[in-house]
C-alpha cells in the first residue's frame, strides 16, 4: 500500500483514532472498539508498552484497515513502527529523520507543526499532512485563517478535539481529525458510528 493510498482514506473518513493505553492487550482491545464501529484508520501511540507488539497484531488482522504508529520521535522508533507494520507514523514534533525514514520504507507520515512557518517546512520536507497540536490551543475559526494563506496543506488537528467540535474542524478545512479517548472509551461503538455520519456532512 502506497502513501497517498492511506492519506486518501483518512480524507476520506475524516477521522483518525488514537489509542493510549497500559499495554498491548488493552490497546488492541481499545482499536477493536473503533474498527468495529467503523472507523479505518487507528494510531497506536508510542508511549503505550508493548505498542510495537499492538501494531504487529491489528496490522496482521485488519489487512483493510489502515494502523499507524503514534508519538514517533526519532529515526529508531520509525524503523521499528515500519518493521511492525505501520502503514503511517504520527509525531508531535517536527522531525525531519522521521519524514525521511517513513518515507523510505514507503508509509505515510504526519509530523506536528503549529504554525504557518512550520506548515511550510513540514510540506518542503515532504510530509503527508501536517498535525496541528495540540488543537486545544488553536480554534477551528483560527484554521481556517491559516487555510487561507496555505490552502495546500493537509492539516489534521490533535489534541483537544471532542466528538462535538469534530465537525466544526472539519468544516473550517480540516483533512481529519485525530481522536483518542473520546472514541477509544468502552461502549463509545454507537457513538463512532454517528460522528462518522456528521463528519460525513460536515462540509
Amino acid at each position: 500500500m502506497y502513501p497517498w493510498e492511506v492519506m486518501h482514506g483518512i480524507a476520506r473518513q475524516r477521522v483518525l483514532a488514537i489509542v493510549r493505553s497500559d499495554g498491548a492487550e488493552n490497546a488492541v482491545r481499545a482499536a477493536e472498539t473503533v474498527i468495529g464501529a467503523g472507523v479505518h484508520t487507528v494510531e497506536v501511540s508510542l508511549t503505550t508498552p508493548g505498542a510495537l507488539m499492538a501494531i504487529e497484531r491489528l496490522a496482521a488482522a485488519h489487512p483493510t484497515v489502515h494502523v499507524g504508529a503514534g508519538t514517533v520521535l526519532d529515526e529508531a522508533a520509525a524503523r521499528a513502527a515500519a518493521a511492525a507494520g505501520a502503514r503511517f507514523l504520527v509525531s508531535p514534533s517536527l522531525h525531519r529523520g522521521v519524514v525521511r525514514t517513513a518515507h523510505r520504507y514507503g508509509i505515510a507520515v504526519i509530523p506536528g507543526a503549529a504554525t504557518p512557518t512550520e506548515w511550510v517546512r513540514a510540506m518542503e520536507m515532504g510530509a503527508d499532512a501536517v498535525k496541528l497540536f495540540p488543537a486545544s490551543a488553536h480554534s477551528p475559526e483560527a484554521l481556517r485563517d491559516m487555510l487561507v494563506a496555505l490552502p495546500q496543506v493537509p492539516v489534521v488537528p490533535t489534541g483537544g478535539v471532542s466528538l462535538a467540535s469534530a465537525p466544526g474542524w472539519i468544516a473550517a478545512g480540516a483533512v481529519a481529525c485525530g481522536i483518542g479517548s473520546a472514541l477509544t472509551a468502552a461502549g463509545a461503538g454507537a457513538a463512532v458510528v454517528d460522528l462518522l455520519d456528521r463528519l460525513a456532512a460536515a462540509r
